[in-house]
């Protein structure tokens, strides 16, 4: 073993920034940050579950989705928030190695259930009248119980290897959290395997095939759209359709902004700036744009003031 190598029982997360005239900025900005988005996927959670008005299955993949957010957004922005509060940006082997693999998961789950909505939008654009056929619930259920596993297996062998690692040459993680990438650039052992699995479960399993599979039903459901002669007709089908298309567009824009920068811009301190978007803009913006893009979510928000109202 080589003088620089150790075997570390934990790590130092290095936060967003060292500069110390920034860090009460980026505390207060990522607490409005994470409170906006607990507030509004929670609300929506809760919407879902106690309005029968939305006990269909857009807004039971809805919820699943806000799940995940919330989940994602605690997972990855705590450490921040407690490392301030605190002074301690230490965090254990096992914690660590139990965030990689939440992360990687709920990553995976985000892009599967948007690709799962995808194709409930173009069943109730082009199947209308089987709608509730095809789309019932044990269909539903078996949709969702294969996203959650999906996700949670995907993650598995990748978080395996990572863990076998025993021989870094820093304790210290240049991220806000600790994720896979970040890990594999401090560890002295042999990456190669990891990285060819990393390489192409990401490109095919995470990047291609949920691409594919959220992109196609669009093509047909822009063509059915196109074939309705009322342009309220047309207006009607794009407006049950845009705010599932609005999140997806945003996710993968990020996505590709984080993963698909030139190598200029390839830099750790640069990707923690597109990993952050990712990790707490979006999951924040979503129910913004679902609460604000959709009728059904704004009169089940006016039900349940009103109904608040009548109590008191």
């Amino acid at each position: 073993m080589n003088a620089n190598q150790t075997i570390v029982e934990y790590f130092i997360i290095k936060g967003i920034s060292d500069m110390p005239e920034l860090q009460v900025p980026i505390f207060l900005l990522v607490l409005v940050i994470y409170l906006i988005t607990l507030g509004g996927n929670v609300t929506i959670i809760l919407l879902v579950f106690l309005d029968h008005h939305l006990h269909t299955p857009m807004y039971f993949f809805l919820g699943n989705l806000s799940i995940v957010d919330v989940s994602c957004s605690t997972i990855t922005l705590h450490k921040i928030l407690l490392s301030f509060l605190t002074k301690n940006k230490t965090v254990s082997f096992l914690e660590c190695m139990i965030q990689t693999y939440m992360f990687g998961s709920l990553a995976g789950h985000e892009l599967f259930f948007l690709t799962v909505m995808s194709y409930d939008r173009y069943v109730a654009v082009c199947k209308p009248l089987n709608y509730h056929i095809v789309m019932n619930h044990r269909t539903c259920a078996i949709l969702a119980s294969i996203c959650w596993l999906l996700g949670f297996i995907q993650t598995t062998p990748l978080v395996g290897i990572l863990s076998s690692f025993t021989c870094y040459s820093t304790i210290e993680i240049n991220h806000f959290f600790c994720d896979i990438v970040p890990m594999m650039k401090i560890t002295c052992s042999d990456t190669s395997v990891l990285e060819k699995i990393f390489f192409i479960q990401g490109l095919f399993l995470l990047t291609i095939a949920p691409f594919v599979l959220t992109f196609i039903p669009y093509i047909f459901i822009i063509i059915a759209i196109l074939r309705i002669r009322s342009s309220s007709g047309r207006h009607k089908a794009f407006y049950t359709c845009s705010s599932h298309l609005t999140v997806v567009i945003l996710l993968y824009t990020t996505l590709a902004s984080q993963y698909l920068t030139p190598n200029s811009m390839s830099s750790l301190d640069s990707k923690k700036v597109f990993s952050l978007v990712n990790t707490a803009l979006v999951p924040m913006l979503n129910p913004l744009i679902y609460s604000l893009k959709n009728k059904d979510v704004k009169t089940a928000v006016k039900r349940r003031f009103d109904g608040c109202k009548v109590t008191t």
